[in-house]
């Protein structure tokens, strides 16, 4: 999966991101409102997971949250960087492994958002991601997904279900289970039932 979205970047043909800015965008935002920062800045600690060219990253920043942003492709971590004089923001890209974030973040997040990242992985990949942020979040720290519904699509990813998401989470309880508003979304994008979760860490 990596290597097709090192591809995708190179070739500029990512329609995720372009999802995530126009389709969904207004939705995820109710989320962010739902989840304010907290008035601490030094706990206003959040963590987006599959980051891409970061623009929920900047986000979250713009929204006060001190924020680190991981992805493995390289070329997407360079244009995140490159956003940032731009936005104004500040936020911290570093190139990552999800499955194995305590060997590239620090600890104490509160706040996970995750844009279409989990649902891409494998069972086996799932279980230690959901290992890994549970120890660098904080215990009632929220945790943000999108994924599509379960599926055979080709190359689309391939979606994950409540019970995906609750058995790589142990630790986390599901607080919220939302469809999507398809009402604009592209065909092939409504066909994949797309939902958002909200979790809190045990």
């Amino acid at each position: 999966m990596n290597l097709g979205y090192r591809l995708a970047y190179r070739l500029g043909f990512t329609p995720w991101e372009n999802a995530g800015r126009s389709v969904f965008g207004d939705q995820l935002g109710q989320l962010f409102d739902a989840a304010p920062a907290p008035t601490d800045a030094t706990a206003a600690k959040a963590l987006d997971l599959g980051c891409g060219t970061g623009d929920h990253a900047i986000e979250l920043a713009i929204r006060g949250w001190s924020v680190t942003a991981v992805d493995t492709v390289p070329l997407a971590i360079e244009r995140a960087r490159a956003k940032l004089p731009i936005a104004n923001a500040d936020v911290t890209f570093a190139i990552g492994d999800v499955t194995n974030l305590p060997a590239y973040v620090d600890s104490g997040y509160v706040l996970a958002l995750d844009v279409g990242c989990f649902h891409g992985l494998g069972e086996a990949q799932r279980r230690v991601y959901g290992n890994g942020l549970t120890a660098v979040t904080e215990s009632g720290a929220q945790l943000l997904m999108f994924s599509f519904s379960p599926g055979h699509r080709g190359p689309l990813p391939r979606g994950a279900s409540r019970s995906d998401v609750e058995r790589a989470l142990g630790k986390w309880t599901v607080v919220g289970d939302d469809a999507m508003d398809t009402t604009a979304a592209p065909v092939i994008l409504a066909k994949t039932e797309p939902r958002f979760f909200r979790l809190v860490r045990d």
